[in-house]
Formats: structure tokens, C-alpha cells, sequence
């Protein structure tokens, strides 16, 4: 398995960018071939980080992918500065 963590800082609205990222994006992650697990979390201050999970490494650099342009296109204003994106291969889990 594959994951990708994005962290946002500065978001403007997470109770905004929550409703959009659960009702537009998570559908989109969801159609991503290898999918297994998508979290968006609210961290606090400010900062919301989301974590994709995928079978392999192909899905989880789709969601990157995705995940770059559904921000362009949909939360610019709400998430104004670029995440800190870190993927790898998924060593362990529960």
C-alpha cells in the first residue's frame, strides 16, 4: 500500500473546505484505481492535513495529482498557501 499526507496551512474555512472536500473531492478519490482510504482533519489554527491511502503507488500519485487540481479549480480562496505533500510506501498498519 501507498499513502499520501497533504498538510494546509492557513485555511480560511474548514468548515467549508470540509463540506466541499466531503461532497466534490471524496468522490473523486473514491474512482481512483487502487483505492482504500481517504481522511481529511481538521488539525486546528488553521491547519487541515488529508491522507489518501491506495494499494499502490500509481493511485497514490493520482490522488496528488487530483488533489492539486481540486484546489486550484475549488478552494483557492479557502486554502491559499501550497501543502506540504509527503507520499510513500505504507509499512505498517492496523
Amino acid at each position: 500500500m501507498y499513502a499520501a499526507v497533504r498538510r494546509y496551512e492557513g485555511v480560511r474555512d474548514p468548515a467549508a473546505v470540509g463540506r466541499l472536500v466531503n461532497e466534490d473531492f471524496v468522490p473523486l478519490m473514491r474512482q481512483v484505481s487502487g483505492f482504500v482510504a481517504y481522511y481529511w482533519v481538521n488539525a486546528g489554527d488553521g491547519v487541515m492535513i488529508s491522507t489518501s491511502v491506495f494499494q499502490d503507488r500509481a493511485g497514490a500519485d493520482e490522488s496528488v495529482s487530483k488533489a492539486a487540481d481540486f484546489v486550484r479549480d475549488n478552494l483557492a480562496s479557502l486554502l491559499p498557501n501550497p501543502p506540504q505533500v509527503t507520499a510513500g510506501e505504507v509499512l505498517a498498519s492496523a
